[in-house]
C-alpha cells in the first residue's frame, strides 16, 4: 500500500521557494499525497539559467527544472537526462533541462505553458508553477545603505561589504501572479515556507503582494522548514529567530504556525568542512519565540548526500503529514 492512502485521504500541499532546498521536501511529500503544488521563484538571473534569460528573453528555467525532476514518475535515465550539463564547447556548463524547457517554450509560446507541457512529458505528481509570468529582478538593500541588483550579486555584495541584508525587493513590485498559484494557496491544507535560501529562493516568492493576501486568506497550517546551516553571504551568523523575522520584516505574512528546526549534530570533520564556507548550523534560540502564537518541532534532520549536508526528505515529510493530520502514530 503506498503511504499516501495511509495517511489523510491527499491533503492539499503548496510548497513555496526555489533553488536546491524545496526539491528534496518535494520527493519526500509526494509519497504521501498526490495533491502537491510547487510555487518556485522566477528571479534567478545566475549560472546557466542566467544567460537562456539574457540571450532568449525567457523566465529562468534552473528552479522549475529542479522541482519538476523532484516530482517526476519517469525512468532513472530521463532523470539523469535532465541533469546533463555540457562539459564543451558553445554549450558547456549549460544544463539540457534548461533548454529542454526553452525548447518547449518555443513550442507553446508561453512559459506557463511549457511548464504545463514538461510536467505532462515527465508524468509528474502534482503541479510545478512559476510565481509570475514576469520578468522580476530582484533587489536588496543592505544595512550600510548600498543597493544590491540582481539575485545572483546579492551574496557577493553581502560578503564584499560585510553588511547583512537589510530588505529585499522585486522589480515590478506590482508584478502579477499566476492565477493557479492563487487557487492552489487558496485552497491549501497546508503551506510550506522553504527549506532554501533564504532571501534568494523564498522571499521573492512572498515579495508577490497577492501571494502573500492569498496566504493570509487560506485556512491551512502555515509550516516554515528552517535551514540546517547558514548561508554565508546571505544568512551568516543567523539564528532560527533571525531567519524567521526576516520573513515578517520582509513581508505582509500574518502568521507561522510550526517552525520545523533540526537538533541533530554534526561530526566534527563536517562541521570543519563547512567552518571553513564560513557556514554552521542554524542555532535555535527558543526563548525568543516566547510569546508568540507559534510551535517549534524539533527533529535530526540531517542526511548527507554526495558529501553535502541535506535535509532527510522522509524524516522531514513524516513531521509535515503529522502536523497536517495531527496524527500522533505516524
Amino acid at each position: 500500500m503506498e503511504l499516501f492512502d495511509k495517511f489523510c485521504n491527499n491533503p492539499k500541499v503548496v510548497v513555496i521557494g526555489g533553488g536546491t532546498g524545496i526539491p528534496t521536501i518535494l520527493k519526500g511529500i509526494k509519497k504521501f499525497t498526490k495533491n502537491i503544488t510547487s510555487v518556485v521563484t522566477v528571479a534567478d538571473d545566475g549560472g546557466g539559467s542566467g544567460i537562456l534569460r539574457d540571450e532568449l528573453g525567457i523566465l529562468p528555467p534552473g528552479d522549475i527544472r529542479n522541482c519538476l525532476i523532484a516530482l517526476a514518475n519517469t525512468e532513472p535515465i530521463m532523470e539523469e537526462l535532465l541533469k546533463y550539463r555540457f562539459s564543451d564547447g558553445n554549450l558547456k556548463n549549460q544544463n539540457f533541462g534548461n533548454l529542454f524547457i526553452a525548447a518547449m517554450i518555443g513550442i507553446t509560446n508561453n512559459f506557463e505553458s511549457a511548464v504545463k507541457a514538461m510536467s505532462d512529458v515527465l508524468a509528474i505528481t502534482g503541479k510545478v508553477l512559476p510565481v509570475t509570468n514576469e520578468n522580476i529582478v530582484l533587489e536588496a538593500k543592505l544595512h550600510n545603505g548600498i543597493v544590491v541588483r540582481g539575485e545572483s550579486k546579492i551574496p557577493e555584495e553581502v560578503i564584499k561589504h560585510n553588511s547583512r541584508i537589510k530588505e529585499i525587493s522585486i522589480i515590478p513590485s506590482d508584478a502579477k501572479p499566476i492565477e493557479d498559484c492563487i487557487d492552489e494557496i487558496l485552497n491549501a491544507d497546508a503551506i510550506i515556507f522553504g527549506p532554501g535560501s533564504l532571501y534568494t529562493s523564498i522571499l521573492p516568492n512572498l515579495k508577490v503582494k497577492e501571494i502573500c493576501d492569498s496566504i493570509n486568506k487560506n485556512n491551512g497550517k502555515h509550516i516554515y522548514v528552517s535551514n540546517i546551516m547558514t548561508q554565508h553571504g546571505e544568512t551568516g551568523g543567523y539564528t532560527l529567530y533571525d531567519h524567521v523575522k526576516s520573513i515578517f520584516d520582509n513581508t505582509n505574512i500574518l502568521k507561522l504556525d510550526y517552525i520545523i528546526v533540526n537538533n541533530g549534530k554534526l561530526s566534527n570533520e563536517y562541521e570543519d568542512r563547512y567552518k571553513v564556507k564560513n557556514s554552521e548550523l542554524v542555532y535555535c534560540d527558543d526563548e525568543k519565540f516566547e510569546g508568540m502564537d507559534v510551535k517549534i518541532v524539533k527533529d535530526n534532520l540531517i542526511k548527507i548526500e554526495n558529501d553535502f549536508i541535506r535535509h532527510d526528505e522522509d524524516r522531514v515529510s513524516r513531521i509535515i503529514m503529522k502536523i497536517i493530520n495531527d496524527n500522533n502514530e505516524m
